[in-house]
């Protein structure tokens, strides 16, 4: 409003000049910016209700930086560069001055949430490897044989349980590995989610490897030991990481990147981690056998103790179980079997899955930025102030595609919005939806270059479209060369008094340019300043409006209409304006038969919440439709299938009504959580399953051996391993990992162990399918007698 001069500021008459151009900032040359072009206050001005635009007690500055549509450009990298060195200035320089003034300062640039987030990829790792220390501490207690003091260094498996970590690690960095090697970029969330994975999975399958070779009796040779437990317990972690390379393998195919991508690197991952664990951590287990029949030092091998006689033998030999595997035998599964707790637990389990149900529907698409950065970014402070002072949002721009500007097309009728034009042209419905804000998300109705070069090339406006003798541009008279900033009056004796506007009447078709002299005035509209004699001159407003490449032929291939979302001050805001902005250019594009599409700058990063429940549905899905298969050719029973695909969707279905309580919101970070939750819960029901299906007895008591053989294994190996670790990342900087890691796998740890361990259990002793051992008996039965008849 003062022409970018701060000593035009008294002699334009200063605050009043200001509240003067907040009325008139179209009409009134001395409102008009320094490079020509109007300046609406509502823009740029917050903090004010109505238009009392004098309130305001907010502005915000805008500098535009020309992008390029190739990053390794020249250009591009000029910006990147600009805007580092501006993010410096004002944190070093700006915001130390503004302070000392009692005012705020927040900004941002383009760059500014990439850079941010890039930092805060690194923030939390020390959070992370804590988290995964303390599992591998746990992990190494765990595997060992029941404390005592007297022979703890020998029977304590700290050694095996950290050689099963490094072999979790190495089948991650083979998965990293092999997908690095084909050019498949790795993302934060893999390198995070997927050893947490890897290790729920591995650790699981160690504790129930080591569990089954201690079940043995101590009688039989070492390697009949081994052979039997991997015979007792082999089938289930055959099933249970199959089940889940399939179910990742099959998400692989899924259009969003994020959940593809983690996907792929989750599915090659287990798959390298189940062959680790049946040959190499089977000859680990051998090895630690033999060290610790030989009276070994746990972590120094090299070491021996001398045998103390009968005590040391008898310590190993009668293996007293531990004391999860007597809470589970003695405690757990009795209670599970009684009758009233059967149903009380069903009862609870269902109740809360239609809760859930319900609950589920009230989720939201979207990922709140202020949850993704550092607490300590300086773009915290940016968000709240533009959701708490902006009256207008982000620019929207909707670009025509192919405009046919010929006299024998009717597209600019169809386009404009002044007099003649059609009456649902497109910048009337602009304006039409502009009236109903909460609904269209459009603050204002658009600015048309195509308006005002029609109004420019009318007779009516005298003062614009005007030509030399020669037929060249004449600009307005208060402009040069027909007016010098000194010359007092302009253009009555100037090099201009010759000129004479473009067109009369009878020039016109239908008070329409023709072809010829549409062509011919358009590049003489968008390089015309505008001035008191002619406001409507496009360069300050349209120069960048209209793509001119090819327009020789009677069509514009490009050009955009401008105008401002409502303001966004929630993501579920962000995703339905954009979705309204789609539905409305779809409409109109359906309308006109012209290719119209809606455009604005956040509009790549909130597409994909236009069908993120969709992704994460099919997603689901797939992954649980996978599963089934492998447990129904795996087990050859539909009926245990069935049951373990009825608990996994519970589990998810409660996962997603934990996420609504939460407030916890559906995006790739939270897609990616549910997909490996199923493949966490797998590892919760399967185990149990296949227990209950080689047990004999009735239903009951096939329970609570299942429960007694395999309980503690899995509880052990994933339920405490996982708590350990979730509970150390409640202690993050960043707010993600708080939301996204150790809320939601504490929610998925307690959900997946309850229904596991606790109605899984009661549903088999209800519902549970007949034994397998029963037909394995009578085979061995039926033997003696055929071969009596056969001699």
């Amino acid at each position: 409003y003062f022409k970018m001069d701060p000593e035009n500021y008294d002699s334009y008459g200063g605050i009043e000049h200001a509240e003067y151009c907040f009325q008139h900032y179209a009409s009134s040359d001395t409102c008009l910016s320094a490079f020509k072009a109007p300046l609406d206050p509502s823009t740029v001005l917050g903090g004010f209700s109505g238009n009392n635009y004098s309130e305001a007690s907010a502005f915000i500055i805008t500098y535009p930086v020309n992008n390029a549509i190739d990053e390794t450009s020249k250009e591009n990298r000029k910006a990147v560069a600009w805007e580092k060195a501006f993010i410096q200035l004002a944190k070093e320089e700006l915001l130390p001055m503004v302070q000392s003034s009692n005012l705020t300062l927040s900004f941002s640039s383009e760059s500014s949430l990439e850079e941010e987030l890039k930092r805060e990829s690194t923030a939390d790792v020390v959070t992370i490897v804590a988290s995964y220390l303390v599992m591998f501490a746990y992990i190494s207690v765990a595997l060992g044989d029941t404390p005592r003091f007297s022979s703890f260094y020998v029977s304590s498996k700290v050694l095996l349980g950290l050689s099963g970590v490094i072999l979790v690690m190495l089948s991650v960095l083979g998965s990293v590995g092999f997908f690095s090697a084909i050019g498949v970029k790795s993302t934060l969330i893999i390198m995070e989610v997927i050893p947490f994975l890897v290790l729920a999975v591995g650790v699981d399958n160690m504790c129930i490897l080591v569990n089954a070779v201690k079940r043995q009796p101590m009688e039989l040779v070492l390697e009949t030991r081994i052979s039997n437990a991997l015979v007792e317990v082999g089938p289930s972690i055959t099933l249970a990481s199959l089940s889940e390379f399939l179910a990742f393998a099959v998400g692989s195919f899924i259009p969003m990147p994020a959940c593809r991508v983690f996907s792929m690197f989750a599915a090659l991952a287990v798959l390298l981690d189940f062959f680790l664990q049946v040959t190499a951590f089977v000859a680990l287990i051998v090895f630690d056998c033999l060290r610790a029949e030989d009276n070994r030092i746990d972590c120094f091998p090299c070491i021996k103790i001398p045998s103390s006689g009968g005590e040391s033998d008898e310590g190993i030999n009668q293996r007293s179980p531990g004391l999860l595997a007597r809470y589970m035998k003695e405690v757990h599964a009795p209670i599970l079997g009684l009758w009233g707790v059967k149903m009380v637990v069903v009862s609870v389990f269902l109740a809360f899955t239609v809760a859930s149900i319900a609950l589920s529907t009230r989720i939201e698409a979207g990922l709140e930025q202020q949850i993704v950065l550092p607490r300590d970014s300086y773009l915290q402070g940016y968000f709240d102030n533009t959701t708490e002072y902006l009256r207008v949002g982000p620019p929207l721009y909707f670009v025509v595609k192919d405009y046919n500007y010929s006299s024998e097309s009717r597209h600019t009728n169809q386009l404009c919005s002044i007099s003649q034009c059609d009456s649902n042209s497109l910048l009337n419905e602009i304006s039409r939806a502009s009236s109903i804000p909460e609904l269209s998300y459009i603050a204002k109705p658009a600015a048309s270059w195509l308006d005002d070069f029609l109004v420019w090339t009318s007779p009516e406006a005298f003062g614009c479209c005007r030509k030399f003798v020669n037929g060249t541009y004449c600009p307005p008279d208060d402009q040069p060369p027909c007016c010098s900033p000194d010359e007092e009056p302009c253009g009555v004796n100037g090099v201009c008094k010759d000129c004479t506007t473009c067109f009369r009447h009878s020039d016109l078709v239908n008070n329409r340019p023709s072809t010829e002299q549409f062509r011919e005035k358009l590049p003489w509209f968008l390089n015309a300043l505008p001035s008191a004699d002619c406001a409507k001159g496009g360069h300050g407003a349209y120069s960048t409006s209209v793509d001119l490449n090819g327009y020789e032929s009677g069509i514009i291939q490009a050009s955009e209409f401008r105008t401002f979302h409502t303001p966004l001050n929630k993501q579920g805001d962000y995703v339905n304006s954009l979705r309204a902005a789609r539905e409305f250019s779809s409409r109109m594009s359906d309308t006109l038969k012209i290719n119209i599409f809606p455009y604005s700058v956040f509009y790549i990063f909130f597409e994909q919440y236009l069908d993120i429940w969709r992704v994460a549905l099919i997603n689901i899905a797939v992954a649980l439709g996978a599963i089934f298969i492998v447990c129904l050719l795996m087990t050859s029973s539909l009926w245990s299938s069935a049951i373990i695909l009825v608990v996994l969707v519970m589990i998810v279905i409660d996962l997603l009504g934990v996420m609504a309580i939460l407030g916890i919101q559906l995006n790739a970070v939270s897609v990616v959580n549910l997909i490996m939750s199923i493949g966490i819960a797998v590892e919760f029901c399967v185990h149990i399953v296949h227990a209950f299906l080689v047990s004999h007895g009735n239903r009951n008591q096939r329970s609570q051996k299942a429960l007694s053989t395999m309980g503690a294994s899995v509880f052990s190996g994933i339920t405490l391993t996982k708590l350990v670790g979730v509970i150390v990342l409640c202690f993050a900087r960043s707010e993600i990992f708080v939301v996204y890691y150790f809320q939601m796998y504490l929610a998925l740890v307690i959900i997946g162990f309850l229904h596991g361990l606790v109605f899984l259990p009661v549903i088999l002793s209800l519902f549970g399918p007949p034994s397998r051992h029963i037909i394995i008996e009578k085979q061995q039965a039926d033997e003696p007698s055929t071969s009596s008849n056969l001699s």
